[in-house]
This record gives C-alpha cells, sequence and structure tokens, in this order.
C-alpha cells in the first residue's frame, strides 16, 4: 500500500495526543466567543443529489445507510469514471472500472455506519453534517477498497466476498493473451495500481467534502493519522510473518494498528468530529472504539480458522497458509511452550506458512487451536473487550436517537458471545477526572 502525502491544513495552535498510538493526535481547538468552543463561521454548503438537506432525509438514510452510502458513492465514482475514460480508455476499463465496481459492492460497510451512527449520536438530526458524515463514509469505503485489495495481492488471496480477488480476475483476464506467469505478474501489478487509485480517491472525496473551517481540520488530521496507522499496521504484520515473530505484545499492537484503529476507533471519531463532538464525547468514542476494534480483530482471526466461509467470504485457514502472527496462534504457541508440549509446538512449526495447507492439516492446527486453550482465552478477551467498550460507550454524553443503533453495531461488530454483554451492566465507567490520578483507568487499554 502507498501512502500519499496527507492533504492537511496547517492547525492553528500546537496539537495535543489523543489516539492510542504515539504520534497520533488533534490539533487542539481555538478557544471562540461562541461558548461552546465549536467553530460554526464557515457553513457547510447546502447538500444536493443523494444527501439529506433536511431532519426527514436524515430519518431515511437510518434506515437504509449502506444504501445511503452506496447512492453517494454511485454519484462520486461516476464523475470519476468519466474522469478516467478522458485520461484513457483501457486504464478505465482494466482498472477503474474495477476499483469502482469493487467499491460498489461492498460488504457490510461497517465502517461507514460507524460514522453515519457516531455523526447521528452527536449532531442528532442536523442535515449538515449527516451529509459530510455520508460522504466521509464514502471515503472509508474508497480506502477499504484500496486496503483489501493490496491486502489479497500480499496474501496470494484468490476469494474475496465470494468472488475473484482483483487481481486474480485481472490475472484470468490475460492469462490466455500474455501466458499464466505473466498474466500473475501483471495481475499483482495492476491490482497494486487499482489500489493506489482507490486511496487517491478516497482522499479526493475527504478533502472536497464541504466543513466548517475547525471541524475541516479536525477531520483531516484524522484523517492522516489513520491512514498512516493502517499502513504501519500492514507493515508489522507483513514483517512477522517473514520474520516469525511471535511476542504478544507486539502481535496485539500490529492488531490494534492494522485493524482496531482503522476499523472502529476512527471511524467513530471521524463521525463525531463531522458532528462537532466536544473533547469529552470524542474521547469516550475512542476508548470505546479502541476496545470494540481489537474484539473485532480477534474474532476475525477465530474465523479465519473456525469460521463458516459461506459467511465470512473467504476461505478458512488464510491466515495459517500465509503464516500471519496473530494473535490466537501466539496465544497457542506461549501455552504449548510454557506446557513443554512438544507435539503441539511441531504442529505449529510445521503448519504455519504452509501454502499448500491441506483441509486436513488444518485440522490439526484447529486441535492445538482448542487443546492448548487458545481458542478459549481468544473468545474470552473477545467477551471483556467487547464489555469494556460498552462501558466506555455508556458514559458519553449522545442524543438517544443514534446512541441506540451504535451501540447495538459496536456490540455485534465486537463480535461477544452470545450472554457476553452481561459482564457490561457490572460497573459504570470512571469519570477520568477521578481515575487520571491513580494512573488513568479510562484510557482503554
Amino acid at each position: 500500500m502507498r501512502p500519499t502525502q496527507a492533504k492537511d491544513h496547517p492547525a492553528a495552535a500546537p496539537p495535543r495526543p489523543v489516539a492510542a498510538v504515539p504520534g497520533a493526535s488533534l490539533p487542539r481547538r481555538p478557544v471562540t466567543g461562541g461558548g461552546e468552543g465549536h467553530d460554526r463561521t464557515e457553513a457547510c454548503p447546502a447538500p444536493s443529489g443523494p444527501l439529506p438537506d433536511g431532519s426527514a432525509d436524515v430519518r431515511r438514510v437510518d434506515a437504509d445507510v449502506p444504501g445511503a452510502v452506496g447512492r453517494v458513492l454511485g454519484e462520486v465514482l461516476e464523475e470519476r469514471l468519466r474522469r478516467a475514460r478522458l485520461a484513457d480508455p483501457l486504464f478505465a476499463e482494466d482498472v477503474a472500472e474495477r476499483v469502482a465496481r469493487f467499491t460498489l459492492q461492498g460488504g457490510k460497510r461497517t465502517r461507514a455506519q460507524l460514522v453515519w451512527w457516531a455523526a447521528r449520536a452527536c449532531a442528532g438530526r442536523d442535515p449538515a453534517p449527516a451529509a459530510a458524515a455520508l460522504r466521509i463514509a464514502g471515503a472509508l469505503e474508497l480506502l477499504q477498497t484500496c486496503a483489501l485489495v493490496q491486502d489479497d495481492v500480499m496474501d496470494r488471496a484468490v476469494l474475496r466476498r465470494g468472488r475473484p480477488t482483483l487481481h486474480t480476475d485481472l490475472t484470468d483476464g490475460y492469462a490466455d493473451r500474455v501466458g499464466p506467469e505473466r498474466a500473475r505478474r501483471f495481475g499483482q501489478s495492476a491490482a497494486v495500481l487499482a489500489g493506489d487509485l482507490a486511496l487517491a480517491w478516497a482522499d479526493d472525496l475527504v478533502a472536497e467534502t464541504p466543513l466548517a473551517a475547525w471541524t475541516g481540520v479536525v477531520v483531516r488530521r484524522l484523517w492522516s493519522d489513520m491512514r498512516t496507522e493502517m499502513v504501519a499496521g500492514q507493515y508489522l504484520d507483513v514483517q512477522g510473518e517473514v520474520t516469525a515473530a511471535w511476542s504478544l505484545p507486539r502481535v496485539l499492537r500490529a492488531a490494534r494498528l492494522k485493524s482496531a484503529l482503522y476499523s472502529v476507533e476512527r471511524p467513530l471519531a471521524l463521525g463525531a468530529a463531522v458532528a462537532g463532538a466536544d473533547d469529552a464525547t470524542l474521547r469516550r468514542l475512542c476508548d470505546a472504539g479502541r476496545c470494540v476494534g481489537l474484539a473485532f480483530q480477534l474474532r476475525d482471526d477465530l474465523d479465519d480458522v473456525f469460521g463458516d466461509p459461506r459467511e465470512t467470504g473467504k476461505a478458512c485457514g488464510g491466515d495459517i497458509r500465509a503464516g500471519k502472527p496473530t494473535y490466537l496462534v501466539a496465544v497457542a504457541r506461549a501455552r504449548a511452550e510454557a506446557a513443554g508440549d512438544g507435539a503441539a509446538l511441531a504442529v505449529l512449526d510445521r503448519r504455519l506458512g504452509d501454502a499448500d495447507l491441506t483441509e486436513r492439516a488444518l485440522d490439526e492446527v484447529r486441535e492445538v487451536l482448542v487443546t492448548t486453550g487458545a481458542r478459549a482465552t481468544v473468545e474470552t478477551k473477545v467477551d471483556r473487550l467487547a464489555a469494556q467498550g460498552l462501558r466506555h460507550f455508556d458514559g458519553a454524553a449522545l442524543d438517544p436517537e443514534g446512541a441506540g443503533p451504535l451501540r447495538a453495531l459496536l456490540l455485534a461488530t465486537a463480535g461477544a458471545r452470545r450472554g457476553g454483554e452481561a459482564a457490561v451492566r457490572l460497573r459504570p465507567v470512571p469519570d477520568p477526572s477521578t481515575t487520571r490520578a491513580r494512573g488513568g483507568a479510562g484510557s482503554g487499554r
């Protein structure tokens, strides 16, 4: 993945930390005479097309957020394709149209829904932030296209969302003309360029979204940090594959960077920022997103090995074949080493990174993951993270009309087991003003 130069505007004051990783920050909000600290001096232009322009339109989006995001993307991508065809018809057909098609087909659009419902929970039915939230949500879908297309190249995956991956589709289209090996290299190279194009379009959509002046500064900083974190996490992932780095802290850090921040925390923050949320609300949502995002990634690790391909949209065992240093496998290895279980370690050493892994060999790995207790440990951690995240969420002051659907979406995203939400009611989130002196219990770590 090739990150581009972020389109940040200069901050009005020195930045301060707000996120889970070192260096990730938001600029300090300037002091204004409005009493609430919100910069409302530069109103958003009236939305048009598929964007809401009244409270009734906002309520209609609630009924089908993925559909609304898809309509915004349809309008945006129609214009992008027109310009791509002007640049070169072959490029437009082979690359640009595939990017647009992949994006419009979409998946569950969970990140987009998090943006929408965070904005709704913070701004009510105000149509201006709602319109901006749909555009930012569309940009996230394009960024997800970039991530998935290039991730599939790195993983040598052949299936995505139940269909051939983009590089596989390109390879198949040229195999008869240039031969299988040259077609394979071409397909991978073209897919990297397709990911770059999706990233460029995502950046364009963020840059072109009408926002109040200070809101724009905050949103662009969040967007910039999120792209850097995503690339850093992906790098740790592939570097871990080649070096077999299996330490639990390192594996968790890669999971936080690659998925937890990008999949949940940043979408929540972007939605809240678009809505002009205050700092306390933004921090609560970030803390909630950090926990739920990590639970999401750990559930994804479990589904890769134990999930149903008809539900996940991809073949089982991809992480095992690639030798990915997932938390699930790291726990199994640590437990096997502590117990002196040489047989379990031998299975892991033999099967991890085996590109030709059979279903029978995958069953051997599954057995190790179960007998070492790794599967149960990760399942429990997912439940605890989900409960912790929802406790943070419940401490935020939000509009009930948006907060209810957002809470349900976070619980579903975390992938907690049935009944796992019961732990949420154990205690309320501590007030940060009373916990920082004792080490910051409200940090969400």
